[in-house]
């Protein structure tokens, strides 16, 4: 029988219970130890799962030799020091996103892992979704020719976070998706964005990405609208994308549309802009649950001592994002330009 490989979980509020149930159902996988300082959350851990221990004290699972990896959902301000001391136990880790609060902070988490060949996993979750991955597949196929802009809107009615922003919060999932998506990261950021609750962090931005070869991206995000929309558009030269993550079936949509340039372009009075409108079709998409095919991505990369898709690099590019968009919002908008050699990394 191939060896079990032992995962402690800490945090069990609003993530680590997902974690825990996708872990445990694995094959060849074993939640050994459930973490929280809680004792009402472990009580639920003790009542679902009676087999797995628990522990207000997340020491006990980096002294355990027999766990192999760790998986952490707590807040933001914590998942430095909570993976640094798993990294430095031996264990492998896989961290809720965003990855640090810092980019000095998420480079030091790839330097361990790397030092004692573990493997750093961060969980932007939408990556590992049957939606998101069918688009990578088209854009790296070229099927949408030339890629000219991805715009987004992702709001909702709360919930409010103490620690970060709206950005942090909730900006961070598209910039994981456009990551893993756009074919060139971004050389510079804008960001605008206000608090309407006092002492408390932004709840709503806009934010602009500015691409090499005329790409750009728009996030709007909300922490105080009406109603709750995951829609996203992404245009390319042959075909668009409307990618609705509320939708329960057709998630993506792929549009044969576009515009054609007749005529000379030097003129105004001569060039002629022509449309062109095809059929629409919807992709059948793998409805796998992304946290399970994430969780197995995990073991099979600590399995087999591969790179995850989602590694600590990809978590430090997007930190790096997440630092410039917050620079740029307290200066109200400013340009922030990135190191595009350091963002691709």
């Amino acid at each position: 029988m191939a060896n079990i490989i032992n995962i402690g979980v800490i945090g069990y509020g609003y993530w680590g219970p997902n974690l825990v149930r996708n872990f445990v159902e694995m094959p060849g996988v074993q939640v050994r130890t459930v973490s929280d300082f809680n004792p009402e959350l472990l009580a639920k851990v003790q009542a679902r799962y009676p087999a797995i221990q628990v522990t207000k004290d997340c020491r006990d699972i980096f002294i355990d030799p027999k766990i192999d990896a760790v998986a952490i959902a707590t807040p933001v301000s914590t998942h430095f020091e909570l993976a640094l001391a798993a990294l430095q136990a031996g264990k492998h880790v896989m961290v809720e996103k965003p990855m640090t609060t810092t980019s000095e902070q998420a480079m030091r988490l790839i330097e361990e892992a790397e030092k004692r060949n573990l493997v750093l996993m961060v969980d932007h979750t939408f990556v590992y979704t049957g939606a998101v991955r069918k688009m990578h597949d088209l854009i790296a196929t070229n099927s949408l020719g030339d890629i000219y802009y991805y715009d987004s809107v992702r709001v909702n009615l709360g919930l409010f976070q103490h620690d970060v922003n709206v950005i942090w919060d909730l900006a961070v999932h598209d910039l994981s998706i456009m990551s893993y998506l756009l074919p060139s990261q971004p050389y510079a950021v804008s960001a605008t964005g206000i608090s309407h609750v006092p002492g408390e962090p932004e709840n709503l931005a806009y934010l602009t990405l500015f691409f090499e070869k005329n790409l750009i991206a728009h996030i709007n995000v909300n922490w105080l609208a009406p109603v709750k929309i995951r829609r996203t558009l992404i245009g390319g030269s042959q075909r668009m994308i409307v990618y609705d993550d509320l939708e329960p079936s057709e998630k993506v949509k792929i549009y044969d549309k576009g515009i054609t340039v007749n005529g000379n372009s030097e003129s105004v009075y001569q060039m002629m802009i022509g449309y062109r409108t095809g059929d629409m079709y919807s992709p059948k998409l793998d409805m796998t649950e992304a946290l399970k095919t994430e969780g197995l991505h995990f073991i099979d990369c600590i399995e087999k001592g591969d790179r995850p898709i989602t590694d600590g690099k990809a978590g430090l590019r997007v930190v790096r994002i997440l630092e410039a968009a917050s620079q740029s919002l307290k200066q109200q908008g400013r340009l922030i330009e990135l190191n595009v050699a350091e963002v691709a990394a």
